[in-house]
């Protein structure tokens, strides 16, 4: 049997429930901002993390992958948008899109902002240790929003950077490039099961870390 740190695994869930639940909660509000009321009637400008989480998304598969040291792979009900509805239908949708990855990287300097203002307090017998979970959750904030960040401006749809490369592209070019929407999960798993992952995630992931936790 696998020697399984629990603390850590129930560390990194929180984590990434807590941050799944404000990239999917930025989606909804910037939508309703820019005039499209769908997701504020659903209730999704919420940050109460129950009417965000996907069963098999948001518990299912992430406490596989951290329990079986695999890339870390999630994600929550998808905020629905009426394009439409939008006061400027393409460029907002672009707006909506990159709010979710814009709020992931907000969290993660304003995690690596908090841990480095951290004292760390030296233990003594009989003394509890406070700062050392709370900069484990705090690391672990910073390293599990850089990597939803960059995972979901992978553009390919339904990813939000194929959502904002549809939107930026040329009408006739989206069209085209739409077109690869239904195969767009088939692409992802062929990513993160072969080595496409790592040249595509890990080289962006691993230079916003390094600016971020430069001391």
């Amino acid at each position: 049997m696998p020697d399984i740190n629990f603390a850590q695994v129930f560390i990194a869930f929180v984590v990434l429930l807590f941050s799944l639940t404000i990239h999917e909660s930025a989606h909804a509000w910037s939508a309703d901002r820019l005039g499209d009321p769908t997701s504020r009637k659903l209730g999704r400008v919420s940050l109460n993390p129950i009417v965000h989480a996907d069963l098999v998304g948001t518990v299912i598969f992430p406490l596989l992958a951290i329990v079986g040291g695999v890339p870390l792979v999630g994600w929550a009900k998808p905020v629905p948008v009426v394009a439409r509805n939008l006061r400027h239908h393409r460029r907002d949708f672009v707006l909506v899109a990159a709010a979710g990855p814009a709020s992931n990287l907000v969290l993660a300097f304003a995690s690596a902002l908090l841990l480095a203002l951290l004292p760390v307090s030296p233990v003594r017998l009989g003394e509890p240790n406070v700062s050392a979970p709370l900069a484990s959750l705090l690391s672990g904030a910073v390293q599990i929003n850089v990597l939803l960040a960059v995972f979901n401006m992978i553009p390919i749809p339904p990813l939000d950077g194929g959502n904002v490369l549809s939107g930026v592209l040329p009408i006739r070019l989206a069209t085209v490039f739409d077109r690869i929407r239904p195969y767009g999960f088939v692409l992802l798993y062929a990513l993160i099961l072969t080595d496409g992952y790592y040249y595509i995630v890990a080289p962006p992931y691993h230079l916003i870390l390094s600016w971020l936790t430069a001391q």
